[in-house]
């Protein structure tokens, strides 16, 4: 008898683990092959009709996925719109009237259902689309994992607390992103996606009129652009070199002491970073391999998949 316990005792033992792992599914790039297998055609059609018409919007879509993916995972939460019976992140202090780009993943979402009804997730949609805008821009591609599910919830605290914020110093940034499991590596090569972009007169005034490790030709350029008072949604390009090209010239600009925001600068102020910023600011190859590894890391945070969460019909509703 104790041989046949013992084969039972380990049976059980592997059924406990694949369930264990069924619920914490690996994401996989082959996920929609044979149920929609289309998809990334239909996804890059989209994207690249928006990024002709607004380049910015490449940077619009990224910059949504990372604000998804920071706060309860990537998990499409953010595209949820506020109801009379439910507040979600939209309306959070870094995203209200700020992010934007909601528009192009509708569209997608919706040239998606009419090919594959019922199948892809607008968490996927999401990750596949900030792919394909840095690729339209110029920058690296890399294989999406996908499987991802859609939160029936989420969190506008979580939003106000866990986006870092572009007024961080380095060691809140470099935790704030230790928090989501990433490294100070990753945080720098991430930062990179500022080399295209916007970003509103209220989140760099201080820099330009208080700061002084600034370019002073780029402080009284920005102060023409951005007033002491008033002007506070007043836009200016992140990278003045080669704002909508995805490049390393983000890099070159902090070693010059022009990064816009105080959050890119302390990138490069003496401290733990500034031999990786110099290393990007001559090495395009390795930002842009270092980047799409990142973007991976990233998107596996926290993923909802197997039954937990839904595929949502409209991206901005629950099911």
């Amino acid at each position: 008898m104790a041989p046949l316990l013992r084969t039972l005792f380990y049976v059980a033992l592997s059924i406990l683990s694949i369930l264990a792992s069924s619920t914490n599914a690996q994401l996989s790039t082959n996920f929609y092959d044979k149920t929609c297998p289309n998809l990334q055609n239909i996804v890059r059609n989209a994207m690249e009709q928006a990024v002709n018409g607004e380049a910015r919007l490449g940077a619009s879509i990224l910059r949504l996925f990372f604000h998804d993916c920071f706060v309860n995972g990537c998990d499409a939460s953010i595209l949820l719109d506020d109801t009379a019976t439910f507040v979600g992140e939209k309306n959070a202090v870094p995203n209200q009237n700020s992010v934007r780009g909601y528009e192009v993943i509708d569209t997608i979402k919706t040239n998606v259902e009419a090919a594959c009804n019922g199948t892809v997730s607008c968490a996927d949609i999401l990750a596949l689309a900030a792919r394909d805008g840095v690729v339209l821009l110029g920058g690296p591609s890399w294989a999406v994992p996908l499987g991802r599910r859609d939160a029936r919830t989420a969190s506008q605290s979580a939003a106000n607390n866990e986006l870092p914020s572009p007024f961080s110093d380095l060691p809140t940034l470099t935790s704030m992103f230790a928090a989501k499991g990433l490294s100070a590596r990753d945080l720098t090569v991430l930062s990179g996606g500022h080399t295209i972009g916007q970003a509103q007169c209220q989140f760099f005034r201080a820099r330009i009129y208080n700061e002084t490790n600034i370019d002073a030709n780029l402080a009284a350029s920005k102060r023409a652009i951005c007033p002491a008072s008033g002007g506070d949604t007043n836009l200016s390009p992140l990278e003045t070199l080669s704002p909508n090209r995805f490049d390393n010239s983000y890099y070159a600009e902090l070693m010059a002491n022009r990064g816009l925001l105080h959050s890119d600068q302390v990138l490069f102020n003496g401290g733990s970073q500034d031999a990786l910023v110099k290393t990007y600011s001559t090495n395009n190859a390795a930002f842009f391999s270092d980047f799409a590894d990142a973007m991976v890391k990233m998107s596996n945070i926290s993923p909802l998949t197997g039954t937990s969460g839904e595929i949502r019909k409209n991206c901005r509703v629950v099911n």
